[in-house]
């Protein structure tokens, strides 16, 4: 391939976007480009630039890495992406996702059409007397047709920078979620598919059909479908009501607290935000220096509000009487059903036996805090609440000399995404590879696009990776679904595809996108839930990947950080963005025993706040209000006793969207505590155990029962000895 003068071709490009919005005849067009070529190699200038081929493909030429030895992966995530010029002069786009109708916004009302239309092919199929295909088939195509839309509006609604997008996909996603409970309403198809479960299908079916069969008919059970007419009206009119004082809960969960400023003490009135006469507590401030700025915010931002009492009261209340409704003794027997836990008996079981075994090495961790606030504060030496964050991040730095400046140039965002394609390569035999995307396939210039490709099976799936801040951009990191994997028709399979939203710093100049060992780590945690996604072969879309039971669905992702926080992993990628140096192996062991440092407390606090879950979530009525019953529970759980005038509950948004399910971490790491000891920590890039942990666990999704998962991965069954077991075995390492 010719090259041309990087110089020449900058002055091309400048003219380019000045004639991008004038319509030019395809003849004159070719004209023009043959004229390029011939001033771009007739020029006397020394610099080599990438060919006119790779311009023309949207993208102006990126900075130079410092590094001469980037892989392609390590400099496309390096590079500064500039502005992508418009060659198609006049050419429709691709449209977002490669999803044509998606060049403009108003596809959204298309797709929506085209989603209403084949969803009632479907149903009259499934009805039809001379069916011919499974019952289960049929139902999971009609819920790939939602999905592969309503997921997609979901993330754009959200994700999307041009405001017209968002409000398309916005009102498209309420109107399919409007057709999905018109659909959990539909009693014919109901009992059709209840029928098939308890009598046979047209055709024969296994075991898969059979679970992915009784979890259709458990989603319509959960919407009281199986209820008389009065008593699922009442059904309906109770979810409404949670679902309102949810989102009321949630709103206050983040809301800021005014307070007069004057009745601070003087010297803590410059430390918050002030607006008027008020000062405005944002948050606790945790990683305040002050002990008084620390206190202050921590007891007003946690006062009681009797309006956040009322809601979080109606919230359990309300669950309470559904669960009720369907037939369940409490809100959690109806959440735990089908997780890996199953009854709220063995969450609690588990959560106590933890709780037991962490006392001796919480306080061990509080020891190790309270020597440093007794150096710093002297006459003030007891740990409270609003202590602990700046403690044990003292702590570590004082132990382990851990600064994050220092770290962050050899955790260039192109040197982890290295990192973690050697670790897949040698895990899976799976590599990421980027694509450059189409006019239009995407949102922002700055998003880019993985393929997951195998050695001989070909393409697993696809990422798109929107990775740095902008403006409006939700500062959450989250993996969002687009397409789920499913086995097709013709028997080809449905490729998975997926968004991973990160908020890491935009590359500046030369510069590249530089991460703390913090955000390093959240990348690896969110790469493990793209990865369950990618390497699921499941029957059908409704089981794939991520599509589980919670409590199981976040193992792949704390394994993860398993393999971060190796010493061997991390030394086999981090180097300097400049000089391609490795990092120290000093700095390696310090970070790795940083991450280690003070687990015990850190986990009992999980405890603590997945205990209240329980207990909220428990049998009704409640024997005292939410506040006496935190406080009970902290002061029995938690090293720490609890604030007098304080509300923690009010602010912990978890209750709403992890309702009687906030155990799943603490449950999930203990099952990816246990893989990590048998089959990986002797050798982290084992192919054998990387090959059994995809066929075993990976690959069925959600389409087998999670105990029957991990004790095929395992060899052993799971029981609360065995979780808690690999859980201190991992504090004690």
């Amino acid at each position: 391939m010719t090259e041309y003068c990087r110089a020449c071709l900058h002055l091309i490009s400048r003219k380019i976007s000045g004639i991008q919005n004038r319509k030019i005849s395809t003849r004159n067009l070719q004209t023009w480009k043959s004229a390029v070529l011939r001033k771009a190699t007739r020029c006397k200038h020394k610099t080599v630039a990438t060919p006119l081929e790779q311009l023309a493909s949207g993208w102006l030429p990126r900075q130079q890495r410092s590094v001469s030895t980037w892989s392609p992966l390590a400099a496309a995530f390096n590079a500064k992406p500039l502005r992508k010029l418009d060659f198609s002069f006049g050419t429709q786009d691709t449209g977002l996702f490669g999803i044509p109708q998606l060049h403009h916004h108003t596809g959204f009302h298309l797709l929506r059409e085209d989603v209403e239309n084949e969803v009632d092919d479907l149903v009259a199929e499934a009805m039809s007397p001379g069916r011919s295909r499974k019952m289960v088939q049929i139902l999971d195509q009609l819920s790939d047709s939602i999905c592969r839309v309503a997921d997609m509006s979901d993330f754009v609604r959200v994700g999307h920078p041009d405001h017209s997008y968002t409000e398309a996909a916005k009102e498209t996603f309420l109107k399919l979620s409007e057709l999905v409970e018109k659909l959990n309403t539909n009693v014919k198809l109901y009992k059709s598919l209840k029928n098939v479960l308890e009598h046979g299908d047209v055709v024969d079916t296994d075991a898969v059909d059979q679970i992915v069969g009784e979890l259709l008919v458990f989603d319509f059970e959960q919407s009281g479908i199986h209820l008389d007419e009065q008593t699922r009206e009442q059904f309906v009119c109770l979810n409404d009501s949670i679902l309102a004082s949810g989102s009321f809960f949630m709103q206050g969960a983040q809301k800021h607290v005014p307070f007069v400023k004057d009745r601070l003490p003087s010297h803590l009135q410059h430390c918050f935000s002030v607006a008027g006469s008020n000062a405005l507590i944002t948050g606790m401030h945790s990683d305040h220096p002050d002990n008084a700025v620390r206190e202050a915010a921590y007891r007003i931002y946690l006062r009681p509000d009797s309006h956040q009492l009322d809601l979080l009261q109606g919230v359990l209340d309300g669950r309470n009487s559904l669960a009720k409704l369907v037939g369940f003794e409490t809100y959690a027997h109806r959440e735990l059903k089908r997780t890996m836990a199953q009854t709220p008996e063995t969450v609690m079981d588990f959560l106590e036996t933890l709780a037991d075994q962490l006392r001796s090495r919480v306080k061990t961790d509080f020891e190790e805090m309270q020597r440093i606030k007794l150096k710093e504060q002297p006459s003030d030496f007891e740990l409270k609440p609003w202590d602990i964050p700046y403690y044990s991040a003292l702590a570590k730095q004082a132990k382990w000399h851990i600064d994050n400046s220092q770290y962050a140039p050899y955790f260039s965002v192109g040197v982890c995404m290295e990192g973690l394609n050697n670790l897949f390569s040698q895990l899976f035999n799976v590599t990421l590879q980027h694509e450059e995307t189409s006019p239009g396939e995407v949102w922002s210039d700055d998003v880019l696009k993985l393929a997951v490709v195998h050695q001989s099976e070909g393409v697993f799936g696809y990422i798109y990776c929107d990775f740095f801040e902008r403006g409006e951009k939700p500062n959450q990191d989250c993996h969002f679904t687009i397409q789920g994997g499913r086995q097709k028709e013709d028997d080809t399979y449905q490729l998975p595809i997926v968004v991973l939203m990160l908020n890491f710093p935009a590359p500046q100049g030369r510069t590249p996108s530089l991460l703390t060992p913090g955000m390093m780590e959240n990348l690896f945690h969110e790469f493990g839930h793209a990865m369950h996604s990618m390497l699921g072969r499941t029957k059908y879309q409704h089981v794939t990947g991520t599509r589980c039971p919670t409590d199981f669905a976040e193992v792949p992702s704390m394994l993860m950080e398993y393999f971060i926080s190796d010493p061997r992993v991390l030394s086999s990628f981090a180097r300097h963005y400049k000089t391609g140096e490795p990092l120290p192996k000093v700095m390696v062991h310090s970070l790795c025993n940083a991450w280690k440092m003070l687990e015990a407390s850190m986990m009992q606090l999980q405890v603590f706040y997945a205990i209240v879950d329980q207990v909220y979530h428990g049998k009704h009525p409640l024997p005292k209000s939410t506040t006496d019953i935190m406080a009970d529970i902290q002061n029995k759980y938690y090293a720490l006793p609890h604030v007098p005038g304080t509300a923690w509950q009010l602010r912990f948004g978890h209750l709403v969207t992890y309702g009687a399910k906030y155990y799943s971490y603490l449950m999930s790491r203990a099952v990816a505590a246990g893989i990590w000891h048998k089959c990986f920590k002797s050798d982290p890039f084992s192919r054998t155990m990387g090959e059994r942990y995809r066929r075993e666990m990976l690959a069925h999704g959600g389409g087998k029962p999670p105990g029957e998962l991990v004790q095929a991965m395992l060899g052993e069954s799971l029981t609360t000895d065995k979780l808690v077991q690999s859980l201190m075995e991992d504090l004690d390492s």
